[in-house]
């Protein structure tokens, strides 16, 4: 336990004591290590509620509601994807249907838009922000490694000046510049493990939603409602 201890406060101390533009560097890494963490966690439980109230929706579209009692049981389903699709194209038909338009093909193209538009709407609002970690991802180790770099440059430098190159010497300011490799790979894995994982779910709502919009058209035609 004291040895842990030990080793807990001499890293402390090696990032107190570098220098200014690698505290910077650590400082800026950590800022984005949280952000990122920030976005996983609160991304990772939007998409497990989206996931969940689509199919929560979908057993009721299914299992016997009409399309009036669908599109007034959406409102209680309002992280749902295909649930706010749904509401769209059904109130531009209305819209088209209070017109008294008789063209179905009219009707059709409407509905097709408004579901596109729909789709790339809730689409983009799951993706949003997690782009973020695909930037943190590819760049903080970069940054990390440029604290490093410069970690070192001054270390050589001091040996310049005082003229002693032992080990007991360099090793402190060569370490100081290492941990800021080791702060930006923290921060790069995660981000980058979590983007793909988000990535893969928010494409699987993608394919929802156009499931779904095929078996919405198909059942509107076989209704006679477009």
């Amino acid at each position: 336990m004291t040895m842990e201890k030990q080793i807990s406060l001499s890293i402390f101390d090696l990032i107190l004591n570098a220098g200014l533009v690698v505290q910077f560097v650590m400082f800026g890494l950590f800022l984005a290590s949280v952000g990122s963490w920030a976005i996983i966690l609160l991304k990772r439980k939007l998409i497990k509620t989206a996931l969940r109230q689509n199919e929560q929706f979908l057993q009721g579209f299914w299992g016997g509601w009409n399309i009036s009692e669908a599109f007034t049981r959406a409102a209680d389903y309002p992280l749902s994807p295909v649930a706010k699709s749904f509401q769209s194209a059904v109130r531009e038909l209305r819209k088209v249907s209070d017109d008294k338009t008789e063209d179905k093909n009219l009707r059709a193209d409407i509905v097709i838009r408004a579901l596109k538009k729909a789709n790339t709407t809730e689409l983009a609002y799951l993706e949003q922000s997690v782009s973020w970690l695909a930037t943190v991802a590819s760049s903080a180790p970069f940054v990390g490694l440029f604290g490093t770099v410069w970690g070192i440059m001054n270390s050589f430098q001091s040996i310049g000046v005082t003229g002693n190159a032992n080990l007991a010497a360099v090793a402190p300011g060569i370490s100081e510049a290492l941990i800021a490799t080791a702060i930006g790979l923290f921060a790069a894995i995660p981000a980058a493990i979590a983007y793909n994982y988000l990535n893969g779910k928010i494409r699987q709502q993608a394919m929802q939603l156009d499931s779904f919009n095929q078996d919405l058209l198909n059942l509107l035609q076989r209704e006679r409602a477009i």
